[in-house]
Parts: C-alpha cells; structure tokens; sequence
C-alpha cells in the first residue's frame, strides 16, 4: 500500500528567517567588498618575519614552532621554541632550559573551568570547541592550533561521558501505548497517542495493556543528519582555508551571535509552554477522579484489542492484522541498543576516519605525505563528499520507508518526533547542508548548527542533546587522534584534559539531568545552550581584537589555498627522514 504523507506548508517565521539569513549575508559581503582591498594593500605588512631557535633541529631556526618536534610553544621575549609540560612550577635549575615556562596556575585554573564547561555543554548536547578554543589560548596559552587539538580532545572526553549516560536513558515520554493514536491535528504532523489520567492508565494495565519506551538518543536523526552536515563542512572548509583569521572569526561571531539569540527566543516560547503545562496539571490535579476513571466495561481484557473508550470509537476499522504490526514496530523500537544502526555509526566513523588521515585536514598533515598540490587530494575530497552524502541519502530513505510503514498501521507516535517524508527529508537535508557549510567556514562544531536546528524541528530537548553529543562522539574522535599523534598536542595535556571532561561530562549532565527529570524544567537545556553559544560569540570577538592589536591592525587579505610551498620541508619532516629520536626530552641548549 503506498503511503501518502500530508503536504507541508511553509510558515512565515521559516520565511522571515531565511531573508533574514541571506539579508545577513548580502551586508557582511558588501563590508567584505570595503574592507578587501584596504586588505591586499596591507597584506604584506602584517607578515611576520621573526623566527625561534628550535633545540631539536641542531640549532635550526623556524618561522614556527609548531616545525619543532617536541617543543611546539614559543617564546617571543626569548625567541626559541620549548617543551610545555603538564603542571609545571616554577624552579632554579639553570641547567634546565624550560625552568621558565612555569604553568602551573594556568594548568590549575584550567582544570576547574574544563570541569565545569564539560559537564554543562554536554547536558545541552554541544561540544563545548567554542569555549575550548578561545580558554585554551587565553587562559591555557597555548598557540591557535594545539588549542584546536586541545578542545578536540575534550569534547572528544566530554561526548564520551555524555554517551555513557544517555546510552542507558529512556526517551521522556516512557509509557508508549499499542492502541491507535489519535488522527493528526494539522496537515504534516503525525498521530500522536491520546493523553490518559493516571486511573485510566491503571485500567490500561490491568486490562492486560502493556507500556512500551524508546532510547533516549534518535539514532534516525544521527544517520542522517550528522553525514549530511560533515559533507557541508567538506566544503565550509574548503572556503575557509584561503580566508584571513580576523573574517573568519568575525563570520563566526555573526552566525554564533544570530544563533544565540534564535535559541534564547525558543527557550522563551518554550518556558511558557511548561508554565501553561504545569499550571494545566495542577488543575487537573484538584478536579475529581470520577470523571477520570476509565469504566472497567469498556476496556477489553484481551492485550491484542485493548483500547480506551476515546480511541475505540476513532479506529472502528482496525483490524488485527494492523495491531499486531503495531506492536512488532513498537517492540523493535523498544530496543536499547539497535545493532543495525550502531553498525552504520561504527561504519560512517571508519570510513570518515580513514579518508581524514590519508587527505590531512584541521592542521594536522596526511600521513601518506599527500598536499594540497597533489591531484590525488582533490580526489580524496571529491570521495569523502560523496561518501558522507551518499551516506545520509541512504539513512534518510531508510527512515522514510520504516515511518510509511507506522503510519499505515496507525503507529503512535509521539510528541517532536520528525516527519520523514520526502519534502521534508529535502527540506531537513538542505538546511544541515547549509549549517554544515557555515561550521565548516567558521570553524564551530556541528552540535552549535544542529542542536538549535533539532529544537526549530520540534525535537523534545532531551533527545535533541543526546542525539547531537552522540554525533559529535564522531567527529572529535577522529579528529583528536589525528592531533594527537601528529604531536601537535602534548600527550599529557590530551590525556589529562580527555579524562577530566569525561568526568566533568558525567558528573555534570547527570546533575543537570536530574534537575530537569525532577522538575520538569527542559527549557533550561535551551537556555543554557543559547548562553554557551553567546558566550562563544564573546570568545571569537575577543580572539580577533586580541590578534588585530598584536600586528597594529594590519588587516590580513585573503590567503592561497596552498599556503606551503612544495619545496618547504619541516623541522619535523627532516628529523623524521633521518631517523632521529623524538622522545621528548629536553636538550640543553645556547642561544
């Protein structure tokens, strides 16, 4: 039987929004249009030209320490390059070089505040890369890029914390019943169960009724969405790369600073709607059960027919064919861990995984030696695209044909769960697309674009947060491996910091949790979410005065999408090439 979803409608806040968006755009590309050719004309004057003794390259000069395998931190008073370790203090032993490079304090101070931002951005389901960043460079002072390597390592801890809660919870809404729900109220929803009194409810289960639940994470939502999003990103990058900092960071100050203020206003809407509900439960509380007690007569005692009296009548051709694949789907999607789509994660990750370390990328080199010069590069980008979006194509199908095959037997579902159907399928996918595009051209992480896109979906916040911490589990990982064991992070500091996340993560989501279970207070997710992505607006504005300052303003002009030449060999490339040691230790040295 072919299924015929409801057509769907634009509303006028979707249209608003869209102008508003390009509206936005068109302005921030005429600025550009100004400020461009002021740009080029300084371009020169804002090179650096200083370079850094480098202790294991025999007395090598550098141009940046990030060349110097080992002692990736710079020292501009003293222009040589060192070894940053974890908790360093202070001490008088002349005889070591990086006596000092005390951070102790920094690393202290550091610890308390990752604590704390792990566990509260994985409670509203972001990574937390745009506090990261920004605190790892001015509290932490590390260099731009070990401080990206940094954060990925975190939210990579901090995800995985997150999963292990939300890997054990149960969807919100956990008494899901198998009689037929009530028809859908506008054309592009879904129908949705009948509401019951908590007698009616008893008389459900002693009629034999049985009470059915859901994971808290939508993995139909992580396999579409997160695949389609990285594929926006492939190309978000690819513009990012020849932009100068200072527009990049303002872009991201922008979108961060519109998004922030789209979600405090759904976490408006949504504070007064649990007002209005609270306020409806405790009135209903105050009237008498008579009125709510479901007559014993009118509920079957047979599980295969049980219906309540308001449902009985609105389903008069139900057969029993239709009930009993109701409750198979019901049973199915009861499955704490579904292996089928686990599988596709794990495959969507090795494939990601395995196409980043060959092709480089966030500042880390290929392993296989292969530079954007290379045609091969352009063919690995060309292949990571289509494999990601091909891989969202085939997810969103699936999810498409398994609701049709619940709307036809009269599945119940429930309140925010997304409407598969192909319009909005093309509809959802353009829009990650398009925020997976501007991440990638800001440099923010998906759970910032996709977190306030599942709210103006409908999703239930709770599930929003779990779904989005699980995609990020994703990306992190790959990404703060290929940090790690490139060197441009300390080992100490990725694992120290990947450890107190994680803690962080589960100490403060399920705090937070509970807090919300407790009082049913949801809207606080949104709130604190739009307060971490405003604070993360302030952190990209503070970054790009802080460096503008650094160089007089000099304004940067747009940079070749090969920044290195061919023949530019590393520090790191030469000790490699000779079979030097890199374990790290620490050379004397003069200067």
């Amino acid at each position: 039987m072919q299924v015929r979803f409801p057509q769907r409608h634009c509303r006028r806040p979707t249209q608003v929004m869209v102008l508003g968006t390009w509206l936005a755009v068109l302005l921030l590309l005429h600025i550009v249009s100004l400020v461009l050719p002021v740009a080029q004309a300084s371009g020169d004057k804002c090179a650096s030209s200083s370079s850094f003794y480098c202790p294991n390259c025999g007395g090598q000069e550098v141009s940046d320490c990030l060349d110097c395998d080992g002692y990736l931190s710079t020292d501009f008073s003293h222009e040589i390059c060192f070894a940053r370790k974890l908790f360093q203090p202070k001490n008088t032993d002349e005889s070591d070089p990086d006596n000092h490079y005390h951070f102790l304090w920094h690393d202290l101070a550091g610890t308390i505040v990752w604590f704390c931002v792990a566990g509260v951005a994985t409670a509203c389901g972001v990574g937390g890369g745009g506090i990261y960043v920004p605190l790892g460079n001015l509290l932490l002072q590390f260099a731009p890029k070990p401080a990206s390597g940094l954060s990925q390592a975190s939210i990579f801890g901090a995800s995985l914390g997150g999963i292990l809660l939300n890997a054990r919870f149960h969807h919100p809404i956990d008494k899901i019943r198998h009689d037929a729900p009530a028809p859908p109220q506008e054309e592009g929803q879904l129908g949705h169960q009948i509401e019951m009194s908590t007698a009616q409810e008893d008389a459900y289960t002693n009629a034999g009724g049985i009470f059915y639940t859901r994971p808290l994470i939508n993995f139909d939502m992580a396999l579409f969405l997160s695949p389609m999003e990285m594929a926006g990103a492939v190309l978000g990058v690819l513009i990012q790369k020849i932009l100068p900092n200072w527009l990049y960071l303002l872009l991201a100050a922008l979108v961060l600073g519109m998004t922030a203020k789209k979600t405090y206003a759904k976490y408006q809407s949504s504070a007064a709607k649990e007002t209005k509900a609270r306020e409806a439960a405790n009135a209903a509380k105050e009237k008498t059960q008579e009125d709510a007690v479901l007559s014993e007569s009118a509920v079957p005692l047979d599980r295969a027919d049980v219906v309540t009296e308001e449902t009985g009548s609105s389903r008069d051709s139900q057969h029993q064919g239709s009930l009993g694949l109701r409750i198979k789907y019901l049973e199915e999607d009861m499955v704490q861990f579904p292996r089928d789509k686990i599988i596709g994660l794990v495959v969507l990750w090795i494939g990601l995984f395995a196409i980043t370390l060959m092709k480089g990328g966030k500042g880390v080199d290929s392993i296989v030696g292969i530079t954007c010069e290379h045609t091969v590069y352009g063919l690995l980008i060309a292949i990571q695209f289509l494999w990601l979006l091909g891989f969202s194509v085939v997810f969103g199908y699936k999810a498409y044909k398994n609701q049709a095959k619940r709307v036809d037997v009269d599945y119940p579902f429930l309140p925010g769960d997304p409407v598969w159907d192909i319009s909005s399928l093309k509809t959802y996918g353009a829009f990650t697309f398009f925020a997976g595009i501007v991440a990638g051209l800001i440099g923010i992480g998906g759970g910032m674009v996709l977190g306030p896109l599942m709210l103006i979906m409908g999703v239930d916040p709770r599930v929003s947060t779990a779904t989005t911490a699980t995609m990020i589990v994703l990306t992190s990982s790959s990404v703060a491996v290929m940090y790690v064991t490139s060197g441009l992070v300390p080992w100490s500091y990725a694992v120290f910091f990947f450890g107190i996340c994680l803690l962080g993560a589960y100490v403060g989501k399920s705090k937070i949790d509970g807090y919300v279970k407790k009082t049913g207070k949801a809207s606080l997710l949104i709130l604190i979410l739009a307060i971490i992505i405003a604070v993360a607006t302030v952190g990209c504005l503070v970054i790009m005065v802080t460096k503008l300052s650094g160089q007089d303003w000099c304004f940067d002009g747009f940079n070749d999408y090969c920044d290195k030449p061919k023949d530019e060999e590393s520090c790191i490339v030469d000790r490699l090439l000779s079979g030097y040691s890199t374990d790290g230790f620490p050379f004397v040295y003069e200067k």
